[in-house]
């Protein structure tokens, strides 16, 4: 690793000349630092925003769950088994899903080894559960804040190898060369000078852990401290694969947290308030007796991620009703776990479906009120709330519809590689899933990514790029944003309210509920906005410079999102996964307005992904591809043995 000191128009810029960048310090992006390590590639960085930022460290829910193999009892599992239970998410390719099912045992016990407390008995078998869309009881957790630990064990281990942490650095574009990638240019969030604020990396190998792209919505449940940097590789003209495909999911705005799991199966009160501050109990209007009532809110808990699926007949109506109270109604929805239901000062528990029942029953939880019943059930999800400021025993929760996770992202190869070579992305950032995936998949899928990311580079990571080569590029990108940050620099500052002005736009076009009537308007405005960001944008103080890159960063995104869910609107995609895309034909929920009315997808696109370029703004475009299919894995032993010998078979 070398640093340096080069001047381009007539400011000074840091240069650091290294082997490897690895772009955010979450779970990904540690793991991938320390894999490098491990195969001998020592001449690396980390580069992040913030060192305790990102989704990683701040987020999970009342149970937050790790997906991997199952290693416990009698449940016949297999790499093949499992690859083949990703593969039916829908628009996945095989060859990722074999690879994260191959390697999610020995990623999951190097967390183990690491300091991560994942359970076993007395006979030290790793324990496991169901979670949704898992056949064979994969899941297993440390409770509410396992990417948590993940990411704090992670850590320690690279502060003892002395990674390097280049910290409070934003990545604003990838340096290319022709259709390689040859490093980045980032901006210091605290400089106040112009010869402090650029950090340039001439990297033979760029790895995007920068996790999903939070900032496009405003109802989000990703932490308020991660946004996210996806736009900046779009802009690099890296491709955006299943970008229609969203999880949304009911919870808690402050603090911004998951209410799945037991936080419904305690049955709390739902209630939305007004503007006069008269409150509702809004689930009763709907819903014609109290079991069926009580019945829905109970699978919530397991059914968490709204899927249109589920709305005519399973519990995600619950979501399309607390939508219909904040966007239709203007109201704020609060769960309230200091009453019943209705009401009552005992439920009655006859009157549930038989799982629910029966769960209750088993948990010895059918007594008091649904504080009473969490703190008796899931104590930990209990003390969260409270560690964050907020007593459930003495006030409402409220919560909405929200963006959860992106089951899309940039489009990779099976060695997590993009189609900008030596540009790498491991994470949520990374666009390894379908339309449905199992819970907790996707901390296995950032742990696997990371590792094929140093797998591949430790053997086919050589793209060095002679210095003067890399300083004209160089050059030309600072130059360009040097010109940019002056033209947004003033005595005005609007950049929070224009981030709120397009969240909210992206929130009401291209959220569970998409108006593809809507999407052309959408887009217009959010590329008007790119087009003009050095004369509509404007910032007070040159540390505030970072925000206006954030909504610049989330323009991009806005526009590529938008535009892919048109494309498969156009190509006549219809309501899948966590999204309705309202229709004039299908069904609507009883007792619901138009708005939902929808037609189920039949299975046309199952085999396709869906991949869109940026390029230009006036010239997005998107097409469908056929998946690549599921390899059928395992080989005669000498032949691999051999061909392991040769290469360790990464090619």
């Amino acid at each position: 690793m070398k640093e340096s000191i080069i001047e381009i128009n007539g400011i000074k810029v840091k240069k650091v000349t290294l082997n490897t960048i690895i772009i955010g310090t979450g779970a990904a992006g540690y793991n991938c630092a320390l894999r490098l390590t491990d195969y001998g590639i020592s001449d690396i960085a980390i580069v992040t925003e913030g060192i305790k930022m990102g989704t990683s460290r701040n987020t999970g829910s009342d149970k937050q769950t790790y997906y991997k193999m199952n290693l416990c009892a009698d449940y016949p599992d297999s790499p093949k088994a499992m690859a083949q239970d990703f593969f039916n998410g829908k628009c996945v390719d095989g060859d990722i899903a074999y690879a994260e099912a191959a390697l999610s045992v020995p990623c999951f016990l190097h967390l183990c080894e690491l300091g991560v407390e994942f359970p076993v008995n007395r006979f030290g078998e790793y324990v496991g559960y169901k979670t949704d869309h898992d056949p064979r009881a994969r899941a297993t957790s440390v409770g509410p804040l396992t990417s948590k630990m993940m990411t704090e064990c992670l850590e320690r281990e690279a502060m003892k190898r002395e990674i390097k942490i280049y910290n409070k650095l934003q990545v604003i574009e990838y340096i290319k060369n022709g259709d390689t990638c040859v490093g980045a240019l980032c901006l210091n969030k605290e400089a106040s000078t112009e010869d402090e604020r650029f950090v340039l990396f001439n990297a033979e190998n760029t790895v995007m852990a920068t996790g999903g792209p939070a900032g496009i919505y405003s109802n989000t449940v990703y932490p308020i401290n991660h946004h996210g940097a996806s736009g900046v590789a779009f802009e690099a003209g890296v491709k955006g694969r299943n970008l229609t495909e969203w999880q949304y999911g009911l919870a808690s705005i402050a603090p911004r947290w998951n209410v799945s799991g037991t936080y419904m199966q305690v049955l709390p009160r739902f209630v939305s308030v007004d503007s006069e501050g008269n409150e509702y109990e809004f689930l009763n209007e709907y819903f014609d007796d109290i079991g069926t009532c009580l019945s829905k809110i109970f699978k919530k808990g397991y059914e968490w991620p709204f899927d249109c699926k589920k709305v005519l007949e399973g519990s995600s109506i619950i979501d399309l009703l607390v939508f219909r109270e904040c966007v239709l109604r203007g109201r704020r929805v609060y769960l309230d776990f200091r009453k019943n239901p209705y009401g009552l000062e005992s439920l009655p528990y006859d009157k549930l479906d038989s799982e629910a029942r029966e769960y209750l029953e088993n948990a010895h939880a059918c007594f008091g009120n649904p504080l009473e019943r969490l703190q008796f059930m899931n104590m930990p999800a209990y003390d969260l709330y409270l560690s964050k400021g907020v007593d459930l025993e003495k006030e409402m929760l409220e919560i909405a519809l929200c963006a959860q996770h992106n089951n899309g992202g940039v489009d990779i190869d099976m060695w997590w590689q993009t189609n900008i070579a030596h540009l790498f992305a491991c994470g949520e950032v990374a666009g390894s899933h379908g339309v449905y995936r199992p819970g907790g998949s996707a901390l296995n899928a950032g742990q696997v990514g990371s590792m094929r990311c140093a797998q591949y580079i430790s053997k086919h990571g050589e793209n060095a790029l002679a210095l003067e080569g890399f300083d004209a590029l160089a050059t030309e990108a600072t130059s360009k944003h040097l010109s940019l940050t002056r033209a947004i620099l003033g005595d005005d500052d609007n950049v929070a309210e224009l981030t709120s002005k397009y969240q909210c736009l992206m929130d009401e076009v291209a959220g569970p509920i998409r108006d593809a009537s809507r999407f052309d308007e959408a887009i217009g405005e959010f590329t008007d906005a790119y087009d003009n960001f050095d004369t509509l944008v404007k910032v007070d103080k040159p540390t505030k410079l970072w925000l206006a890159y954030r909504l610049r960063d989330a323009l991009i995104g806005e526009m590529m999102y938008t535009m892919a869910m048109k494309t498969y609107a156009l190509a006549g995609g219809k309501s899948r996964g966590s999204a309705i895309y309202s229709s004039r034909a299908g069904s609507t929920p009883a007792k619901m307005e138009e708005l939902f009315r929808f037609e189920l997808d039949g299975g046309e696109y199952n085999d396709r992904i869906f991949e869109i370029t940026f390029n230009k703004p006036s010239s997005m475009g998107g097409c469908a591809r056929p998946v690549r299919p599921l390899p059928e894995g395992g080989g005669f032993f000498e032949n691999v043995w051999r061909e392991y010998r040769e290469n360790k078979n990464i090619y």
